[in-house]
């Protein structure tokens, strides 16, 4: 997350600055102190909890008794509901205000995440995060809305860039608690920490902004748009996490998914475009750099995301490594990211865009094709060196590809074309999430079935087991179980080689994407499309 990003995804729903009541002036002293704090630590635990449950997996899936690639729904289920959320949120927003709808999303919110702490098994546990997830969805674009309503209008950058530096810390810091948490307190506490600090922001908010309500009115609502969104997302979604378990075609439970999420996804392309207030505005495609744009956005984000959750679960199940030890590989990624931002996105109207995102992909297929190399026996360093490189790659992606997608549209445009980019970065995260996890099991299948093959009675490796295994006094089975143990970990290893070096050619792949973008003059246009 950077601070464009965080512009897009306020503008997904916020009700913009100048629909604010004339009469409300910026807070001043401790007021504003006290508002900016708790509107930023909203913030920070709604990120947060996009990533603090990536190194906790193998914790849970083993805790609950379920396998780590059923695993991954805690964190798919998130963002899709998330994600479905935000269109939403400019509805409610006009409908009840603000504030009121501000402080009862942290309130939902923190309910939810307590829920999840408590959940017995995993199906429960999906179903309090699907509500969090959804709670959560105006938490982000209203935080921002509030906050740019308590600075005087020359002051709006500095507020937006200390607020957003909270989004970009809380990805790095997800991975690190959460690793800690678990090792040394236990999982339900990553949903528990939640809990005060939930508290902590809806009393603060609500005792410096009660009086400071946006104004309401009735709006329609694209209810059946909504409807077929929800069928369409949530089919795939399920038949992405659920086909590894249910031998994919060979069930007639994913082919109905399937049938599902394609019926839906075409009725809701004809009525959306055909509806008169659509919950998303799917003209914007007609729009080259948007289209060109989104499709970047979501391809690149959906590998990015993928690997932050493939990675801490190879290190932890194959490596040996604790879920703090995978927490500390992720976190490097802060080092450039959180020096670089601020430069990039101070000097990111000077240079054309599609340098900067050009610039962004070679560095990803780079980390991508440095961890394509991993082995088991790597050093801590070894591990850790791309994401140190990738934080060069994440500091010039969101704020220059942001500019290609926004550049030029008219303002009454960008709020709409933010909250639709939004929407399909975050879904993309969630079906990267499942597909990276889904195809990793497959090709280790294949590569153990491979491998076993060589492993037959006068083969050097089987015979000189054996060997070792009868001056040991061990059995021969047993002998057999420890080659076995380590076929599995190499086959494994040999699948999230592929999966990396996969990504490091898709990134390559959409260098040419950036150039099939005609350049856009009007990059001021970003500025428009936040609550300025």
């Amino acid at each position: 997350m950077t601070d464009t990003v965080v512009i897009e995804e306020a503008a997904a729903g916020a009700t913009p600055q100048p629909d604010q009541p004339s009469h409300l002036r910026p807070l001043h002293g401790s007021a504003l102190v006290l508002g900016t704090l708790a509107l930023s630590l909203a913030t920070f635990m709604n990120v947060l909890d996009t990533s603090i449950a990536n190194v906790s997996l193998p914790a849970i899936a083993g805790d609950l008794g379920v396998s780590s690639s059923q695993g991954t729904w805690v964190i798919t289920s998130f963002g899709v509901a998330n994600a479905i959320a935000v269109p939403l949120t400019g509805f409610v927003t006009q409908r009840f205000g603000a504030v009121r709808v501000f402080i009862t999303s942290i309130l939902l919110f923190t309910l939810f995440s307590f829920l999840c702490g408590q959940a017995p098994s995993l199906s429960v546990l999906i179903l309090f995060r699907v509500l969090q997830g959804a709670s959560a969805g105006p938490m982000i674009p209203l935080s921002q809305t509030l906050l740019l309503s308590s600075y005087p209008p020359q002051r709006s950058g500095t507020a937006l860039a200390m607020w957003s530096m909270t989004t970009l810390v809380a990805p790095i810091t997800g991975p690190l608690l959460g690793g800690w948490i678990t090792d040394n307190i236990s999982w339900p506490w990553i949903f528990y920490i939640n809990v005060p600090v939930g508290i902590a922001c809806a009393a603060i908010t609500s005792s410096l902004y009660r009086k400071r309500e946006t104004p309401t009115r009735k709006l329609p609502i694209d209810w059946t748009g909504l409807g077929l969104l929800v069928v369409w997302v949530g089919a795939l979604q399920i038949m992405l996490d659920k086909g590894q378990e249910l031998d994919w075609f060979g069930s007639r439970v994913i082919v109905g998914l399937a049938v599902t999420a394609v019926v839906g996804f075409v009725l809701f392309l004809i009525w959306e475009l055909h509806d008169e207030h659509p919950v998303v505005d799917l003209s914007l495609f007609r729009i080259p750099s948007f289209s060109l744009g989104t499709i970047m956005l979501a391809l690149a984000y959906g590998m990015f995301f993928g690997s932050l959750v493939l990675l801490p679960l190879w290190l932890q199940e194959f490596v040996g490594y604790t879920a703090t030890n995978a927490g500390e590989v992720l976190a490097w990624v802060g080092l450039f990211a959180l020096a670089l931002s601020p430069i990039i996105g101070r000097y990111v109207q000077r240079v054309d865009p599609r340098w900067l995102t050009t610039g962004s992909f070679a560095v990803f297929a780079l980390v991508f094709w440095m961890r394509s190399r991993f082995t088991i026996g790597d050093s801590y360093w070894q591990y850790s060196m791309p994401t140190v490189v990738q934080g060069i790659a994440t500091a010039l992606f969101f704020i220059p590809l942001l500019a290609i997608l926004l550049g030029g549209l008219p303002p009454s445009r960008i709020a709409a074309a933010s909250g639709l980019s939004n929407f399909a970065r975050i879904t993309a995260g969630s079906f990267g999430t499942s597909i990276y996890t889904t195809w990793w099991v497959n090709r280790a299948i294949l590569h153990h079935a491979q491998l076993a093959e060589h492993i037959y009675q006068g083969n050097p490796t089987a015979d000189a087991a054996l060997s070792l295994a009868a001056r040991l006094g061990l059995a021969p089975q047993q002998a057999l179980g420890l080659i076995d143990g380590l076929i599995q970990r190499q086959s494994y290893t040999i699948a999230v080689d592929e999966m990396f070096r996969l990504s490091s050619w898709l990134f390559l792949a959409m260098i040419l994407l950036v150039w099939l973008v005609k350049p856009s003059r009007g990059h001021g246009a970003i500025d428009a499309g936040g609550a300025h």
